[in-house]
């Protein structure tokens, strides 16, 4: 049996997106740097974390997965396989908050509102 422990979005500048979703998500950060990360970074030519490859978010409940975002060098090309629906109190509150954060509106169903957020990822709220 197994469980999750990460979900990885693969992403054109991980900071940005990490900053994004944390934005997004309740109780989650992005992981702090301390000393040893940026010592880990500088051994790989990296000075700055907003140039982190790989960007952890995580969530303050431990046993929630953790979100990591990696940096790949093309652009998304299709529809994801796999997205987020998000449970959210208002749907379309929602929705206009997270486009004052650069997510679009891709379609608003019965259901559920379909988004993009700034990478091009699909998820969706859902209304209650």
């Amino acid at each position: 049996m197994a469980s999750i422990q990460d979900l990885v979005f693969d992403s054109p500048h991980p900071a940005s997106s990490a900053r994004f979703w944390a934005q997004v998500l309740d109780d989650y950060e992005i992981a702090p740097y301390d000393e040893e990360e940026l010592a880990r970074l500088r051994s790989r030519g990296i000075d700055d974390p907003e140039d982190d490859p790989t960007v952890l978010l995580v969530a303050a409940d431990a046993s929630l997965p953790r979100i990591f975002f990696q940096l790949v060098p093309e652009g998304k090309r299709a529809k994801n396989r796999l997205h987020l629906d998000l449970r959210v109190a208002d749907a379309v509150a929602e929705a206009e908050r997270l486009c004052g954060l650069g997510a679009t509106v891709q379609a608003e169903r019965e259901e559920w509102i379909t988004m993009q957020d700034p990478d091009g990822n699909e998820f969706c709220l859902m209304r209650s």
